[in-house]
């Protein structure tokens, strides 16, 4: 292993050694050369940075609309159900239809939402998976 390590000593020397043997301009060149190639990782790390705080944020906004969204739906459905006994008693089948119609009109429009949300928070997620 000193042996392998000793090796390795010896190509880096000899690299260097190229380096300090080249011209003026070309090493000038090499340090422009790595110099640019910096910035340009630089630049990409940071935009990367961005946009994954950017996408982190808007799977939690995503995510806390979906749980606001499914407690309003359970909220909803309980109401529904009381007001479906209560009216059991005190009214005809027609009004607990009416109003059975409408609650479902209503649930379907907040699952529609809800798989929306979903399908958007799935987006994101693969989204900041990618980046």
């Amino acid at each position: 292993e000193v042996q392998k390590l000793n090796q390795q000593l010896e190509e880096k020397n000899g690299e260097i050694q190229e380096m300090i043997n080249q011209p003026l301009y070309e090493k000038e060149r090499e340090i422009l050369k790595l110099q640019k190639s910096l910035a340009e990782r630089e630049k990409a790390q940071a935009t990367s940075d961005v946009l994954c705080r950017s996408l982190t944020d808007e799977a939690h906004q995503l995510q806390r609309k979906l749980a606001s969204t499914a407690e309003m739906c359970q909220h909803l459905a309980k109401c529904l159900e009381e007001k479906q006994r209560k009216e059991k008693g005190n009214s005809n089948d027609q009004i607990a239809t009416e109003r059975s119609n409408q609650l479902l009109d209503t649930e379907t429009s907040l699952q529609a939402l809800i798989c929306n949300l979903q399908d958007e928070n799935r987006m994101l997620k693969q989204k900041v998976a990618h980046v």
